[in-house]
């Protein structure tokens, strides 16, 4: 696994598995997804749980990863094959510019929503603002770890000086820390930072996680203790995989590491059967809604400076916020 500085190069048939899944693959490693959800909106049928909780545009959004095909964990719970992890470094010298970066999602996502519009039941108002104006809404996050990235603060303040940009929504795994600081030292933090967990204790984190990292919990802590001091919206995003990391010995854990951290948000969601995931993992292991609500209500019983805020059925999610979050649950505009 290549830590140095040489030419990027994703072999063929990642790309081609990438291509398959309707990915737009975006210059040597970046890439842009239309989710579903976002097909949902264009034609009227209903916005993802994030406009919901947050209100950011379903139908503007640029669902992106600036490092498509690379990441420190192979985690058990991933859509992805484990072997699409090429490299955990990623050179100055060998990385397209942010510039070219957001040109190029914006011209593959183009691409992707142009046949949305063809379609009889699309609505035209937001087909036209989705395919026409700029992405108000830039979910970083899609595949791989962003934070590999080294000028994501660059990429983060170029969207961040756009007047048709809203929000920015940055998800991590927390394996490096020492990116969200130089993001924070750089004034260049997101709207909202995601970071994802699915383990309550190291030995649970070394079996779903498998970081390349061997102190990958240590590395995971920092990045929790971080949150206080950013001075963005936070939020914790905690994968429940029922019967493997959802048993009541674990609540007292998963307790204590949101409290210390204290972020503004916690989702509370279930492992979603999907893609690669469904080789390690059984279709039981994935937690129907009112499932996911019942162990959110043991949750907060034990973790007192949260209160249950909101819940998406169709995402089977439950939102948590903390009672002194300095932040409104809507995104405010620019």
């Amino acid at each position: 696994m290549g830590e140095g500085e040489g030419a990027i190069a994703i072999d063929g048939e990642t790309i081609r598995r990438y291509e398959n899944a309707h990915y737009g693959i975006a210059g040597r490693h970046s890439a842009v997804q239309i989710c579903g959800w976002t097909r949902k909106s264009l034609r009227g049928q209903g916005v993802c749980y994030k406009q919901k909780f947050y209100g950011i545009d379903c139908h503007r959004c640029a669902q992106m990863s600036p490092a498509f095909a690379f990441c420190q964990e192979c985690c058990v719970h991933c859509w992805r094959p484990a072997e699409w992890m090429k490299k955990i470094k990623m050179g100055e010298r060998e990385t397209d510019p942010p510039q070219l970066i957001i040109d190029k999602i914006v011209e593959k996502r183009k691409l992707l929503v142009c046949g949305i519009g063809g379609a009889g039941d699309a609505d035209r108002k937001r087909f036209d603002e989705s395919f026409k104006k700029f992405p108000s809404h830039w979910a970083i996050s899609l595949s791989g770890e962003p934070t590999i990235y080294p000028k994501l603060g660059e990429l983060i303040k170029l969207l961040r000086k756009n007047k048709e940009v809203r929000s920015i929504f940055l998800v991590t795994n927390g394996q490096e820390p020492q990116a969200l600081a130089a993001l924070k030292r750089r004034k260049a933090l997101p709207t909202q930072l995601y970071v994802s967990i699915s383990a309550p204790c190291e030995e649970l984190f070394k079996k779903l996680n498998r970081s390349v990292y061997r102190d990958g919990w240590k590395r995971l802590q920092k990045t929790l203790a971080m949150l206080k001091t950013l001075g963005c919206r936070t939020v914790v995003r905690l994968t429940l995989i029922r019967g493997v990391n959802d048993f009541d010995a674990h609540l007292r854990e998963y307790a204590t590491m949101l409290e210390t951290s204290g972020p503004d948000f916690i989702e509370v969601k279930s492992y979603m059967h999907l893609g690669l995931s469904r080789e390690r993992l059984e279709r039981d292991n994935m937690a129907p809604h009112d499932y996911v609500k019942a162990w959110t209500r043991k949750l907060v019983a034990v973790i007192p400076s949260y209160r249950t805020e909101d819940e998406d059925w169709a995402s089977r999610i439950v939102l948590l916020k903390r009672k002194g979050s300095k932040f409104g649950n809507m995104i405010k505009n620019p």
